[in-house]
């Protein structure tokens, strides 16, 4: 047998120890894990596109809605890690009130709190429930559409009067009063807290159906006691260069496309004692698609604030035929926004008042008008005029 150079190498008595041919991958082990991470990245892709959850990613509170438990009774514990217990109540009885105890669990940390709500009668209950409950909104001014709870009249109560700030209006009816709007709130937190807590509660503020949490804003203006109004946009002449918004109302659209929109609006927060236009130089100078609207906003119980913009409005015309409450501003306080500008547009309004014995002004939430007109009212009474909300300006001049 032939023997190799290994062979003759190899020391005597010592057998040559083969090498074993190592196996190699077709492939390194960057490559793999290049792979192993495109095939998840694919995977949750596919699982995004997919998989039909309008909610994925959002944020989750588990809420479990009890009966409270009346004094004395007992109730059972599950044990840990058992599911939220629903306590034991003792048998209804009719015409007796009930309370529910909200417990919110926060999605991710797991902390509990507990909110008791008060209840209503049994057979009331769940006819009055509304999905937020909001201080001071009366469930029964509230109907369902398919947006979210729109206003409604009940039992003869309409919103224009329930929500309607408090003024002694037997002193208004004696002596010149003023009624100041803030309008375009609820887009901007800072302006509109500051409208909201600079300014006194007889200023009525208007918000509009647009920003992160309208609801809320609205809601901490009504806690400081501010009547507050909606805006509704509505179609201005340059549209579409110039759009108000979503969900805007147009001269174009049918009346039942409209008013599936005024619902949208409507729906957004709720506590207003009116509505107002957002814009609209177009849309209210149209008798066609203006009174359909009107006829609607009067048949919910709301008043209608005409921002003067348009002086060829059919708003007035309108409302009068709904036995509405109405009004139309006089003037815009801060149209040029210098101190000088806005001071000249206030006193206006006094002599404006003192001539007709009612004046209304609306303004923007400048820091600059917010400023000029907390002086003025300062100063307002000692003028002898009686700064108003806007529906005690509405009542005195629909009552002459």
């Amino acid at each position: 047998m032939a023997e190799t150079a290994d062979d003759l190498s190899t020391p005597l008595g010592q057998d040559k120890v083969r090498r074993k041919r190592r196996y190699r991958l077709p492939f390194t082990g960057a490559q793999a894990l290049a792979v192993l991470l495109g095939l998840f990245l694919l995977a949750f892709v596919g699982f995004a596109i997919f998989n039909d959850d309008p909610l994925g990613g959002e944020p989750i509170a588990h809420i479990a809605l009890r009966q409270a438990t009346p004094a004395g009774e007992k109730t059972a514990t599950a044990p840990p890690g058992a599911s939220q217990p629903v306590a034991k109540s003792a048998p209804k009885q009719a015409g007796s009130a009930e309370q529910k105890t909200v417990t919110i669990i926060d999605g991710s940390s797991g902390a509990r709190r507990d909110v008791v709500i008060p209840g209503d009668t049994p057979d009331k209950a769940e006819a009055d429930a509304a999905p937020v409950m909001m201080a001071g909104i009366d469930q029964r001014l509230l109907e369902k559409s398919r947006y979210g709870m729109i206003p409604v009249v009940s039992d003869g109560l309409k919103p224009f009067t329930v929500y309607a700030a408090e003024a002694d209006r037997a002193k208004a009816a004696k002596m010149p009063v003023v009624a100041i709007v803030v309008a375009g709130l609820g887009v901007g937190a800072a302006k509109t807290t500051d409208a909201i807590m600079k300014l006194p509660p007889a200023v009525t503020l208007a918000f509009t159906p647009y920003g992160s949490d309208p609801a809320k804003l609205a809601e901490r203006a009504r806690a400081q006691r501010h009547e507050i109004l909606l805006q509704i946009p509505m179609e201005p002449f340059d549209y579409p260069d110039n759009d108000p918004g979503p969900q805007t109302l147009l001269t174009s659209l049918a009346p039942d496309q409209n008013l599936d929109r005024l619902y949208w609006h409507l729906s957004r927060f709720q506590g207003y004692a009116g509505i107002a236009n957002f814009m609209g130089a177009r849309f209210v100078v149209t008798d066609a698609v203006m009174q359909p609207i009107v006829r609607e906003a009067a048949k919910r119980g709301l008043g209608y604030l005409d921002d003067g913009s348009a002086p060829r409005s059919v708003a007035p015309t309108l409302a009068a035929g709904q036995a509405m409450p109405f009004a139309k501003a006089d003037l815009s306080i801060d149209a040029v926004p210098t101190s000088a500008e806005i001071d000249r547009a206030l006193a206006k309004l006094e002599t404006l008042a003192k001539e007709r014995g009612t004046a209304i002004g609306i303004a923007s939430a400048l820091p600059i008008s917010i400023e000029r007109i907390g002086v003025w009212i300062k100063a307002l009474e000692s003028h002898g005029i009686m700064l108003v909300p806007l529906t005690t300006a509405m009542l005195k001049s629909k009552s002459g």
